[in-house]
């Protein structure tokens, strides 16, 4: 029985080691639609808007996203997605 819990114990404590790290991946993430974003651009100026469209890319920091009929291709540090 103690075997069992101490198992147990290393399993959870493995798992929670994982879901309290950095990083920036979730177990079940089902937010996929924004309606407003945010956008820093390199000289300083600040783009903000609706958003008609975005989309994020497997292999990279960068999202591209479509306000007011122009496409900003940014990094993700750059950009705030928002969500009602």
């Amino acid at each position: 029985m103690k075997k069992i819990i101490a198992l147990l114990l290393v399993i959870i404590l493995a798992l929670s080691g994982a879901l309290l790290s950095g990083c920036n991946k979730q177990l079940v993430d089902l937010t996929y639609s924004y309606e407003y974003a945010i956008i820093g651009l390199p000289n300083g100026e600040t783009v903000e808007g609706k958003v008609s469209s975005w989309t994020d890319f497997e292999d990279g920091d960068q999202l591209q996203v479509r306000i007011d009929g122009k496409t900003y291709l940014v990094h993700s540090s750059n950009v705030v997605l928002i969500s009602n």
